[in-house]
């Protein structure tokens, strides 16, 4: 394997029509494919490339491409089944220049498919990595693709005419406008690939069996009792029909070649069938079957690859769409879904059935759905995509128990979160099988921790269960998001009252008291008796036109967001024929604020109640309203925030930072903590600021360096160092407050003498001033990324576990959150009669830990504890950094998994 293919190894990613081509690195055995893709070049695409007809340019660029690797040189080609169609390339010239002249060549008839764009997009990450910073590139004037191309990349880029030839440069640092430019095109195309799948015009399920049992009958059943609109097919050479629907022997003896091919076949024989499908041209496949080893799972891959079809599964339900044009159920649930405006995707087949039985028994319904099972594949993110340009959905539904990308995934949550709510549940919170941690960092960052900041960063709704998930999707279908968190409860019986009131508060929700002018107004139309209070007991006596009129007044109120209201059936109202819950429904037009009912006696967990111009939430528990409507103001916080950014921070050498690492990792291959002066070294590339300290090896070295620092009587701290040592204070390895020289030297012999065999060295620090210890850290997790979190510090950070966390990069308000977010917070803003600390200072520290975490992906672990934060001072005093070899990895770049 070549140097390239190491440091790039083959994807496959979509062209902007949703079909698959595969990039890699050109290797010495492409030269003939490559020469006979100049060859098959029309003389004007020739023209166009090298500015001249001659053939023999094209076995020149073959030469170059296909010979050994070498620094500052990289040729991509983009591969489909029928070859080579399109090849570009950077050079610097090997001299070490951070910037690269690039060229694109596409073959004829593949033009405006977004070759030479996806292509130019892979340069571009791979440049980047190298340190590479621009690209130049000269085309003729008359080149207005090429040209377009560079100016839709979304970088920066400049034009100089040079004759008859357009010179441009194009810088390659990254921005949210090139990450969105990216984003959409990878959107356009996703949606393109998925075509097949949800919304296919011939769909043939084979090893329908005839078994009435079988998953493959049950999937042909559904399909046809659902009313597909499209041409169906079954696949048993041993049936001449099944269920009414013809059937074929094989794929490729079909009449019409489907779009969506269901394979309900043995884990054996999957990989075959789905070969068979790519051969006969199939777009995409839904595997339902399970039990797939290792290497049937790469061979299914393989063959959806090969071909270019996106696959579903293996392992799951199905999937469904219900456009009435369509009417698709290729699933084997109990029951066709209700037709809706919920997306669903779910991992769990088991799942989906609860989520769809429950959102067609609240009328809800659903507009598609997608069981992903082991989502070799088609992933929630591409469905987040479906989802925001389909016209139907308005409210999207997932339960994922894994993240494939969450970085990309988090970009496109954000996006759609804004179109639509987005509910997911937090599954897997105990994470019972979590290795020991290695680090304070390690101990803190659990993986739900991790799941939790990239929910709160992307503004998802995330809920502890599938009941709560549908209450609170109950309550986002059918009422306004309310402006805060201030609610007023009405009830007709003042115990139901205190229990919404226990709810809401343990909800975080407030409960304000009303103003004069309010309480007068509600006392005109209660009956006597009623108490106006927050909770309103409107007593047993209350009427249903009473109880109407009360809630429209507060639904006037200045400082209300929402309205609970709580009811229990009584003698009272069944004798005078009042029906309160028709005095909610009843009201015409919709409430400008939600309004959620509590009816202790109801018997399922949540029912959406017809009203005039809607429908009300009505709840069997006050907690589970009071969580929705909780869920609902923090969705109205989350959407009021601007967006927020990654800020540009001064006298940040990221050059010289992973030149450090490099030479670490060279000398140390399978990584390791830093020792304490290369540890400082990389602190200084990004400006974070330490007390000052000494590093000796000997007594007289100690002396010496205390002198320095401190002076003949300055007070001194003495730490031992030896690789691995994570507690200092717990192993008894520091010596505090020492003055002068006889006391460094005592103390050097007491710890050269205590840890003889392992103590490598001292660091000598000055003794820090008094101030608050706090702790940051990052965590670099395989499947998120690096993760930053902060809280309290000092020996007892794990004990007391007070840490917030948010995933890198942040931005501008993802710092504040995390300054604000521990129980500590009001410590820094001086609520203990102090002065506040430097907080400008303390979002720096986190802003620069954040942007080395997102520099260095071998970054594994850094721990700052303590961090000194006082008035006009925020100064780590102990630094811990882990490296581990790890290859760069683009999160946003395009390309499948």
């Amino acid at each position: 394997m070549t140097d390239d293919l190491l440091s790039h190894p083959p994807v496959h990613a979509l062209l902007a029509d949703g079909t698959t081509v595969c990039i890699r690195p050109a290797v010495p055995g492409d030269h003939d494919r490559l020469e006979g893709f100049y060859d098959r070049m029309s003389a004007e695409n020739l023209r166009l490339r090298f500015f001249s007809i001659s053939r023999r340019s094209g076995a020149l660029a073959a030469d170059r491409a296909c010979a050994p690797a070498r620094p500052g040189y990289l040729a991509l080609v983009a591969q489909s089944p029928d070859g080579v169609i399109g090849v570009a390339e950077y050079d610097t010239g090997g001299d070490g220049r951070d910037t690269a002249e690039i060229s694109i060549a596409v073959t004829d008839g593949m033009h405006h498919r977004g070759v030479g764009t996806l292509l130019v997009e892979h340069l571009v990450s791979a440049a980047r990595t190298e340190g590479i910073t621009g690209f130049t590139a000269d085309a003729l004037s008359e080149n207005r693709e090429v040209l377009r191309l560079f100016a839709d990349l979304g970088l920066r880029m400049e034009r100089r005419l040079e004759g008859p030839e357009t010179r441009c440069v194009i810088r390659l640092a990254e921005d949210d406008a090139y990450l969105s430019a990216v984003e959409s095109r990878g959107r356009a195309a996703d949606v393109a690939s998925l075509l097949p799948l949800l919304r296919p015009q011939v769909v043939a399920v084979v090893g329908a069996g005839r078994r009435p049992g079988s998953v493959g009958r049950a999937i042909l059943h559904h399909l046809r009792s659902g009313g597909f609109t499209g041409r169906l097919f079954a696949v048993n050479p041993g049936a001449s029909s099944l269920l009414g629907v013809p059937c074929h022997p094989s794929v490729g003896a079909l009449p019409r070649t489907p779009d969506l091919a269901v394979l309900a076949v043995p884990a054996a024989a999957v990989a075959d069938t789905a070969e068979e499908c790519g051969k006969a041209g199939v777009r995409a496949l839904l595997v339902v079957t399970s039990g797939l080893d290792a290497d049937q799972a790469r061979d299914l891959l393989s063959a959806c690859r090969a071909h270019g079809m996106r696959l579903v599964g293996p392992n799951c339900l199905g999937v469904s769409n219900t456009e009435p044009e369509l009417r698709l159920d290729a699933t084997f649930a109990a029951g066709h879904p209700l037709p809706g405006s919920a997306g669903v995707a779910v991992q769990s087949g088991g799942i989906g059935i609860a989520l769809l039985d429950g959102l067609s028994r609240l009328g809800i319904g659903v507009s598609s759905f997608a069981s992903l099972g082991d989502k070799y594949d088609v992933s929630g993110n591409d469905m987040l995509q479906w989802w925001e340009g389909d016209g139907r959905t308005d409210l999207a539904l997932l339960h994922l128990e894994s993240f494939g990308n969450p970085r990309a995934f988090s970009r496109t949550a954000r996006r759609v979160t804004r179109r639509m709510p987005l509910l997911t549940v937090d599954a897997g919170r105990t994470d019972a099988g979590r290795r020991a941690a290695a680090s304070h960092s390690a101990a803190a960052a659990t993986r739900t921790m991790t799941r939790q900041a990239l929910f709160t960063q992307a503004g998802i709704t995330a809920t502890r269960s599938v009941g709560e998930l549908l209450e609170t999707a109950a309550l986002l279908h059918s009422q306004p998001l309310p402006g805060g968190c201030r609610v007023a409860i009405v009830t007709n019986a003042g115990g139901a009252g205190v229990l919404a009131a226990d709810a809401c508060a343990e909800a975080g929700l407030a409960l304000p008291a009303f103003t004069a002018r309010t309480v007068d107004d509600l006392l005109a139309v209660l009956p006597g008796g009623a108490a106006t209070g927050n909770p309103v007991d409107a007593t047993a006596a209350v009427t249903e036109e009473q109880l109407g009129a009360c809630v429209d007044r507060l639904m006037r109120c200045p400082g209300i967001d929402a309205v609970l209201v709580a009811l229990v059936p009584t003698a009272v109202a069944e004798a005078t024929g009042d029906d309160l819950v028709r005095a909610l429904t009843r009201a015409p037009g919709p409430r400008p604020r939600p309004v959620a009912v509590v009816r202790l006696e109801q018997e399922r967990p949540v029912e959406l109640l017809p009203a005039e111009g809607g429908t009300i939430p009505s709840y069997a528990e006050p907690q589970a309203a009071a969580r929705a409507l909780a869920h609902a103001a923090r969705r109205t916080a989350w959407l009021a925030r601007p967006a927020g950014t990654v800020p540009e921070l001064p006298d940040v050498d990221t050059h010289r930072a992973r030149t450090i690492v490099e030479d670490h990792l060279r000398t140390s291959p399978d990584g390791g903590p830093l020792d304490p002066r290369t540890c400082a070294d990389l602190l200084s590339c990004y400006g974070i600021p330490q007390l000052p300290w000494a590093w000796a090896e000997t007594e007289d070295e100690a002396a010496l360096a205390a002198g320095r620092l401190c002076g003949f009587d300055g007070r001194v701290v003495m730490k031992a160092h030896w690789p691995g040592l994570l507690h200092k204070t717990q192993q008894h390895a520091v010596h505090l407050d020492l003055r002068g020289d006889s006391q460094v030297r005592a103390a050097f012999r007491d710890l050269a003498t205590r840890f003889e065999g392992l103590m490598t060295g001292v660091v000598l620090q000055p003794l820090a001033p008094r101030g608050t210890e706090l702790f940051a850290g990052v965590a670099q997790d395989e499947v998120f990324g690096p993760l930053v979190l902060f809280g309290l510090g000092g020996t007892a950070t794990e004990i007391l576990a007070d840490h917030a966390a948010r995933l890198a990069p942040l931005t501008d308000l993802d710092v504040h959150d995390l300054i604000t977010a521990p129980r500590c917070a009001p410590l820094l803003f001086g609520a203990d009669g102090g002065a506040p600390v430097e907080l400008e200072a303390l979002e720096q520290l986190l802003l620069r830990l954040s942007r080395m975490a997102a520099d260095l992906p071998q970054l594994a672990e850094a721990d700052f504890n303590p961090v000194l934060a006082a008035p006009g001072q925020v100064t780590v005093l102990d630094a811990r950094v882990r490296l581990l070899p790890r290859r760069p990895h683009d999160p946003y770049l395009r390309r499948l998994r």
